[in-house]
């Protein structure tokens, strides 16, 4: 594949659920911030679609609480300028009124600019049921057939693997492959950038990454909340759909792929199905799942609470599951994957634990962990030994320590949804998901799943609200490789107290 064409100039943006939560909080603040620190050039003409009936300042009361503003009064002006460059129009998605009156808005943009080469991008900050609908009417009526055209489609991509290659075997016709860009947020994010960079470009991380040297690998999400009267949403989802089987297995196949050729994005993306094929099926009697019930005080509402659940549901708020890689690099290397709702903290965390140094001359020294927080506060830190200071001939824990916010005080470090809209505007598919990659997850996750939903299977257990999670996770985690010596009396240098 080429390398990404970029047309800066009179790109045509255009939003799909224009006026709902995902577009107002986070795709416009995101066009925004771009503009704002010079990304997305003032000549954009960017279109709000939807079926709400509102007007143009309208829209922008909608935005604008969402947008940030880094540089005072001089942000003032840099609103007022973004929001001349956004136009609303009304429709619907499944009849040709409104896809007629947006291609006369474009083609009247483009011609009085006298633009050659169309640059077109269609944003469907949508819900899955009218992905389709909207996908037949811009090909029929829209598409940018002498230039270029590209389409930001929002997870979930599917439900199951059927439904995933119903919707691929839909879009496919439409859209060529290099057309389509899968959003995965998380694959935005700074820390989760880092990831080819920290690992290829260290020789000592790149050297020890192996099953010589790594005992095991957790990747861990959680949120200090439930689900607040979304219930009725997540219930029909649940942890593992939620972020599992996309957020946090984009980070595993970037954490123990090869090493690509290049940064092509085709090279990127061929490691990380390279490791995907390679993983071995997930073990059914080798999971922990949880729901959350009451806090210990009874001030936090258990998940059967939230009026929106269906009575007795069974739905997951808590996963851990383990992965095993079958090839020569990460051979009997176990791989935890946990999240969930309803915590004790707030975090999204890659631990890489380290083997024991052999025993004799120390003995029982604690095991080297490289930690990599993706959210909050991004950080680095490497945990080692080393003397205590003074005479003392003991050894205590310490650490090398990156921390975002400290060391790159001055610089701007783009939200993940900004890092993605500017990938998609330049053509680059590196941080997005291909479709073959989304087959083989789903291939992988949906017995799991199956097997989770069925009736037969028994209730998850019932877990404090703001606990670590189900009794039986520190049993779980050791047995599956976590070596707990030295880690729980080990504070972190972070605002809130580490918690394994």
């Amino acid at each position: 594949m080429s390398d990404p064409v970029s047309f800066e100039k009179n790109t045509i943006i255009v939003i799909f659920g224009a006026s709902g939560d995902l577009a107002k909080k986070k795709t416009f603040p995101a066009l925004f911030g771009l503009f704002r620190e010079g990304y997305l050039d003032p000549s954009t003409k960017i279109i709000g679609y939807a079926r709400s009936k509102i007007t143009n300042d309208e829209l922008y009361d909608k935005i604008e609480p969402n947008l940030k503003k880094r540089h005072g009064k001089e942000d003032d002006q840099k609103v007022k300028d973004f929001f001349g460059m956004i136009n609303y129009i009304s429709g619907q998605y499944d009849t040709d009124e409104g896809f007629v009156q947006l291609n006369n808005e474009i083609e009247t943009f483009e011609k009085s600019r006298n633009i050659s080469t169309p640059h077109r991008l269609f944003y469907l900050a949508l819900p899955p049921s009218v992905f389709l609908p909207v996908a037949q009417q811009l090909k029929k009526l829209v598409y940018a057939k002498d230039g270029i055209t590209r389409i930001i489609v929002e997870k979930p991509f599917g439900h199951d693997l059927d439904s995933a290659r119903k919707l691929q075997a839909d879009l496919a016709p439409l859209f060529k492959e290099e057309e389509i860009f899968r959003i995965d947020h998380y694959l935005g994010k700074e820390l989760v950038k880092n990831l080819i960079p920290l690992r290829f470009g260290n020789k000592f991380l790149n050297s020890s990454w192996n099953k010589n040297s790594i005992q095991n690998i957790q990747i861990s999400f959680k949120e200090p909340f439930g689900t607040e009267g979304r219930g009725g949403y997540f219930d029909s989802i649940g942890i593992v759909r939620d972020v599992m089987q996309n957020h946090l297995l984009q980070i595993l196949t970037l954490l123990t792929m090869d090493r690509p050729i290049s940064f092509n994005s085709e090279d990127i993306r061929d490691e990380k199905v390279k490791v995907l094929k390679s993983l071995a099926p997930i073990s059914n009697d080798d999971i922990l799942l949880g729901q959350y019930g009451k806090s210990i005080d009874g001030t936090k509402p258990s998940y059967l609470d939230d009026e929106t659940v269906k009575p007795n549901s069974k739905c997951v708020t808590f996963a851990a599951l383990t992965f095993h890689i079958n090839n020569d690099r990460w051979d009997g290397v176990p791989i935890i994957m946990r999240a969930g709702k309803a915590l004790d903290a707030g975090k999204v965390e890659i631990r890489v634990q380290y083997k024991n140094i052999p025993t004799g001359m120390f003995n029982d020294m604690p095991n080297n962990e490289l930690v990599i927080r993706v959210q909050p506060n991004p950080a680095v830190y490497l945990k080692f030994n080393a003397k205590t200071p003074g005479l003392s001939d003991t050894t205590s824990i310490t650490d090398l320590d990156l921390t975002y916010e400290d060391r790159y005080r001055d610089f701007w470090i783009p939200e993940a949804y900004e890092a993605l809209i500017r990938d998609a505007l330049l053509g680059d598919h590196s941080n997005f998901v291909r479709d073959d990659e989304l087959d083989i997850s789903w291939k992988l996750f949906t017995p799991l799943l199956n097997y989770i939903e069925s009736p037969e299977t028994p209730a998850p257990s019932v877990y404090p609200y703001g606990s670590r999670g189900p009794e039986g996770l520190s049993e779980y985690l050791k047995k599956n490789g976590f070596d707990y010596n030295g880690t729980e009396t080990y504070s972190w240098p972070i605002t809130s107290p580490h918690s394994s």
